[in-house]
């Protein structure tokens, strides 16, 4: 059995730490006696976090970094080693949605969406593997996601990234299998953030009238994807804290992520047309 991991006293970076899932980590890993770095594009929000998560104690540093920004993310080790000397484990969570079948989305939002979600991830692990690998003991947390694992339609864009993600993440894993590097990749089902709210739909019809009535349609579909988000953030962060201090591999957090995956394995091609099924066709 894998020695457990420490989290007193370590150093842990979160991207996308302003609000959701990566806020709740840091308040977590604050209470745990980490030392923090929070990156965020949204300055209010980071600030926000990081205030919260200091009242713990915790040396906390933040950084605005737009994540699709490829010279943003290389300078990224050199911050972190002025502040804290070193990184620990790195947590890559921030991500973003794109809503529409693949013949509604613009190609530009498409590219969008795969320099956050995934682009990013390899990069800030490509970025900090050096620094990683001096450490007897390093962690990195990829967060996919239940649409890593199942593919609905409609989110084309956004399970490419993170069957990326998952794919990467495991490969990765294997490359330093026996080593003090370890890989975890995360599954959530629907954990209540703004990640719906915020999405970017599809590309609006010429037609004005036709553009009206696609933007009702998109809004009533953020709406019932909002419904689906269900999961707190901080439970579904305590769970990937528990992941990190056993250096689980793979984490699926929540029943809807549990369901999906077990459908998937059962039905590999026909898991879609049974999950709506099982949903009374309301998917």
């Amino acid at each position: 059995m894998a020695q457990k991991f420490q989290l007193a006293g370590a150093v842990a970076l979160i991207t996308g730490a302003a609000s959701g899932i990566g806020a709740a980590l840091a308040e977590g890993l604050a209470t745990r006696g980490c030392r923090l770095l929070l990156v965020d594009r949204d300055a209010v929000g980071l600030e926000a976090v990081a205030a919260k998560a200091r009242q713990s104690g915790a040396a906390i540093e933040t950084r605005i970094v737009d994540l699709a920004d490829a010279e943003a993310i290389r300078a990224l080790p050199a911050w972190a080693a002025d502040r804290f000397g070193h990184v620990d484990v790195l947590i890559n969570n921030a991500g973003v949605a794109l809503g529409g079948r693949f013949d509604e989305t613009d190609l530009e939002d498409f590219e969008w969406l795969l320099d956050i979600n995934l682009r990013a991830v390899v990069r800030m692990c490509h970025a900090f593997l050096p620094m990683l690998r001096t450490r007897s003991a390093a962690q990195i947390v990829n967060l996919s996601s239940l649409f890593g694992l199942i593919a609905p339609p409609g989110q084309v864009a956004y399970c490419t990234s993170k069957f990326g993600v998952r794919g990467f993440s495991e490969a990765l894993r294997h490359e330093y299998a026996g080593t003090g590097l370890g890989v975890t990749v995360v599954h959530p089902g629907g954990v209540a953030t703004a990640i719906s709210r915020n999405a970017r739909g599809r590309r609006p019809p010429t037609d004005p009238e036709a553009a009206q009535r696609a933007a009702v349609e998109d809004e009533k579909a953020r709406e019932a994807f909002g419904k689906l988000l269900t999961l707190a953030p901080a439970d579904a962060a305590a769970a990937i804290i528990r992941g990190i201090e056993v250096r689980a591999p793979r984490l699926v957090i929540g029943k809807d992520a549990r369901n999906g995956a077990l459908i998937q394995r059962l039905m590999p091609a026909g898991y879609w047309s049974a999950i709506v099924r099982l949903s009374g066709g309301t998917l």
